[in-house]
C-alpha cells in the first residue's frame, strides 16, 4: 500500500485526551530511546519495514501488516533490526475511551487486548481490509474537510470492531517460536517482574540463569531494547506508581515495598521516569494526597 502523498507525521489529538493517532515516516535507523509505558490502549500497525518489538516480557519481529496490541500499562519498546527506514501509525485509547460502551460492548472491544499474545499476523484480505480503513483515516487526517474528525473516530471505531471479531474468531493463534536466547532473556524478565522488590543485581541473575555477565547485558538489550538497569528501575516505579494510586501507605514505605533500599534514589529515578515526585504524582487528581490519579510514563 503506498501512503507516499502523505507526509512524513501526521498527529490527531493529545497525550491526555481519551483517543489520539501517530503516523510516522522514519528514514534511516531508529529505535526508542525512552522508557515507555502508559495507561492506553495501544494499536500498532507497520505499513512497511521490519522493527524488533519487546512486550512485557517478550520480543516479537513485526513485519509489514502485523498488527500489534498493546494492553494499558504493558511495558513496551520497538527498536531496529539492522534495516533502515519504516512507517507506521499507533492509534492511543485511553480506558476512559470505553465508558460510551455498554458493558458487553466494552468486554468485547477489549478482549484482544489481553490475550496474552499481541500479534496478529494478518492474511491478504485482512491486511487490505485494515489498510484500507487506515489509509481512510490519514487521509481524512491529512486533508482536514469538514467532519473529518467524526470520520478519524468512526474509522477508529471500525478498527477495534475488525479486532474484536478477528480474535473471537480466530482466537490466539501464535505463529511465533522464540530463539533460545530470546527464551533466556524471557525467563529473566519474567524473574525481575515477580521479584522487582528484592534485590536484584546483573552478576547475581547471571549465575542464576547460567550465563555470563557480559552476554547476559547484552542479549538483555538486543532483545527488550532495555538496559538491564533501566528495566529494573522502570519496573520498579511502574509498582511505585500503583502503590500511590491505590494505597495510603507513605512515599517511603511506598519506596520500599517497590524495591527501592535508597529513598533518594527512588526519589530521582521516579522524578526521571514519570516527570513528577511521587507526592505530586499521588496529588494529581486528589489534592487530600491519598492517590486516585491516572497518570504514568508515556514517552515517545
Amino acid at each position: 500500500m503506498s501512503l507516499q502523498h502523505l507526509p512524513d507525521l501526521l498527529r490527531f489529538g493529545e497525550n491526555n485526551d481519551p483517543f489520539h493517532v501517530e503516523f510516522d515516516r522514519r528514514m534511516g535507523y531508529y529505535s526508542m530511546d525512552t522508557n515507555h509505558y502508559h495507561s492506553d490502549y495501544e494499536i500498532y500497525y507497520l505499513f512497511d519495514g521490519e522493527r524488533n518489538y519487546f512486550i512485557k516480557d517478550n520480543a516479537y519481529h513485526v513485519h509489514p501488516g502485523d498488527l500489534v496490541l498493546i494492553d494499558s500499562n504493558a511495558v513496551h519498546k520497538t527498536s531496529d533490526l539492522g534495516i533502515p527506514n519504516h512507517e507506521r501509525i499507533v492509534l492511543y485509547f485511553a480506558p476512559s475511551y470505553f465508558d460510551g460502551y455498554s458493558p458487553e460492548e466494552r468486554e468485547l472491544l477489549l478482549a484482544p487486548f489481553s490475550q496474552g499474545y499481541p500479534l496478529m499476523r494478518l492474511n491478504l484480505q485482512e491486511r487490505l481490509q485494515v489498510e484500507g480503513l487506515l489509509a481512510s483515516l490519514l487521509t481524512e487526517l491529512n486533508e482536514k474537510p469538514p467532519g473529518y474528525r467524526l470520520h478519524i473516530h468512526h474509522m477508529a471505531g471500525e478498527l477495534l470492531l475488525f479486532t474484536a471479531r478477528s480474535f473471537c474468531k480466530h482466537g490466539a493463534l501464535p505463529d511465533y517460536e522464540p530463539t533460545p536466547v530470546q527464551r533466556k532473556v524471557s525467563d529473566i524478565v519474567r524473574h525481575i517482574n515477580l521479584h522487582f522488590n528484592e534485590p536484584l543485581e546483573l552478576d547475581g541473575l547471571a549465575r542464576q540463569f547460567f550465563i555470563s555477565k557480559s552476554h547476559l547485558s547484552r542479549v538483555f538489550k538486543e532483545v527488550t531494547g532495555f538496559g538491564f538497569a533501566d528495566y529494573v528501575n522502570i519496573t520498579r516505579i511502574k509498582e511505585a506508581e500503583r502503590l500511590l494510586r491505590d494505597t495510603n501507605h507513605s512515599v517511603t514505605l511506598v519506596s520500599e515495598l517497590a524495591g527501592f533500599d535508597n529513598f533518594s534514589h527512588f526519589g530521582k529515578m521516579f522524578k526521571r521516569l514519570s516527570g513528577l515526585t511521587p507526592r505530586a504524582y499521588r496529588m494529581l487528581d486528589r489534592p487530600d494526597g491519598k492517590g486516585g490519579n491516572t497518570a504514568s510514563v508515556k514517552v515517545t
